[in-house]
């Protein structure tokens, strides 16, 4: 009989990185069944993009994980869950971790940080310091297993488990189902932060594969894997940007936003706006396109964040809003709007790959606030600026937590961005306008930098990422590669 797996794909990222590489064709090739369970709402829409003999699609429903982790007893599931997030090694850079610590001290009222906050931070201290509290966390979520999965269990007796996620978000219910019934089970990294902003398992998990030796020693280092079991295998949602898979013609791409050819392209991408505003950012970069004050005429192109098309918090779309209102003020502004892909997916869905690759290639300068896009970028060997121009005080609204973007640059990867000095940092405009000026004039700065941080944060930059990671997942399972 052929072997079978479960894969998990909850989230856009997931989407891209499994079903839009070779991973998934080539684990097809080599003769395994693959159920992907996703979100129940656009289950349909991506089984029609996708299909293919040996590919099965089954809904992850997450409406009945939401519904379980909110009525059963769901304080002490949220402590587990918080606990795990902030509760990594000290061995590896907290920074991330921290911030989230304060966000839930500020975003609470007094009776919440006395009764829980408190007691919960002597227990991070415990956790930080020792590997067997964290071992005896991540077992102490297992009583919240719900059974969701039995059905689908029964009906397809999987080989093995593949999450986007070591448990961090909903798929938790999925991997400890698999644990309870003694089926391996394997995260996928598939985010550049994860592996330091997440850090303890929600479900015990088996086998890891990572972008690079950083996030292996992450993953080592702040949540206790065993080095054997954790793969290196790139990160297989790149190997589209390596072939240029994705890349529309220059001029083609130019005529789909209304932009000028005789004008350099300086693309901005909405980022951070959990913590704090973009706005200051973008309306710099306009007012220096608009004045014509840099060393080049040119032209912004913006990319709004997913988050700015949530209903909630509002301040989300009143920035969008505020955004949108640059394109109409100001000569040669335009706005990229993301594709959405549909249910919890949302504005991560993959679906303009096309899009996004060509706005960082063909753009003359890429600026952000540290995004995962300063790594995408790099491959493109674009310039990249991460632009920190605050707003005083945040958002300004009572009860929402903010952070200056100058005191994120120490968060794991950030610093890794400067460190390797892959691109500049802006704290105002007039650096700005420095920055941007040094790049117009001489495209080629920092490229030998760019080539080196892409070489260490993803390791593989041939465009083989997804075959790689298929070839682990195989030989987890004892199967001769066939490639």
């Amino acid at each position: 009989m052929s072997k079978r797996i479960f894969i998990s794909a909850d989230h856009g990222m997931a989407i891209i990185y499994f079903l839009q590489s070779d991973l998934v064709s080539t684990l097809l090739e080599a003769g395994l069944e693959v159920i992907i369970l996703t979100d129940d709402e656009i289950k349909a829409k991506i089984a029609a993009r996708f299909a293919r003999p040996g590919l099965t699609f089954e809904g992850l429903r997450l409406k009945d994980a939401a519904k379980y982790a909110n009525t059963v007893q769901p304080r002490r599931q949220w402590l587990l869950a918080y606990l795990r997030r902030v509760g990594g090694s000290w061995r590896i850079n907290t920074e991330a971790m921290d911030s989230n610590i304060w966000e839930v001290w500020a975003e609470n009222g007094w009776k919440f940080r006395l009764g829980i906050w408190i007691p919960s931070a002597l227990a991070i201290l415990v956790l930080r310091s020792s590997r067997a509290a964290r071992k005896a966390l991540v077992k102490a979520q297992m009583r919240f297993t719900p059974g969701l999965y039995t059905d689908l269990f029964d009906r397809y007796q999987p080989d093995l488990v593949i999450a986007s996620t070591a448990g961090w978000r909903l798929d938790r219910y999925l991997l400890r189902e698999a644990h309870q019934r003694g089926i391996p089970t394997l995260a996928a990294i598939v985010g550049w932060d994860n592996s330091s902003s997440y850090t303890i398992p929600g479900a015990p998990m088996d086998y890891a594969t990572c972008w690079s030796e950083l996030q292996k020693a992450e993953l080592v280092d702040g949540s206790d894997w065993e080095p054997e079991r954790v793969h290196i295998g790139g990160i297989p949602s790149y190997d589209g940007y390596f072939r240029k898979t994705w890349r529309i013609p220059r001029d083609e791409y130019f005529r789909l936003h209304g932009l000028d050819l005789n004008r350099k392209l300086i693309s901005y991408a909405c980022s951070f706006v959990h913590f704090a505003p973009n706005y200051p950012n973008v309306e710099a970069l306009a007012r220096l396109v608009a004045s014509d004050s840099l060393s080049e005429p040119a032209q912004l192109l913006i990319r709004l964040h997913p988050s700015h098309f949530q209903d909630k918090p509002k301040i989300f779309a009143e920035e969008r809003e505020q955004i949108f209102a640059l394109e109409q003020q100001y000569p040669h502004v335009h706005v990229v709007r993301p594709v959405a892909l549909g249910g919890s997916l949302g504005y991560y869905g993959g679906e303009d790959m096309d899009e996004k690759a060509s706005m960082m290639a063909h753009s003359d300068v890429f600026v952000t606030v540290y995004s995962t896009m300063v790594v995408e970028t790099a491959v493109h060997d674009t310039p990249i600026i991460a632009a920190v121009i605050d707003t005083p005080g945040g958002w300004n609204v009572p009860g929402k937590f903010s952070l200056s973007l100058k005191d994120i640059g120490n968060w794991p990867t950030h610093q890794r961005f400067r460190e390797a000095k892959a691109g500049r940092v802006a704290k105002d405009e007039a650096e700005l306008r420095v920055a941007l000026n040094a790049y117009l004039e001489n495209p080629a700065l920092d490229s030998a930098e760019r080539r080196k941080f892409i070489e260490e944060e993803i390791t593989y930059t041939d465009g083989t990422s997804g075959k790689r990671t298929a070839e682990f997942i195989l030989s987890i399972l004892g199967k001769q590669y066939a490639g």
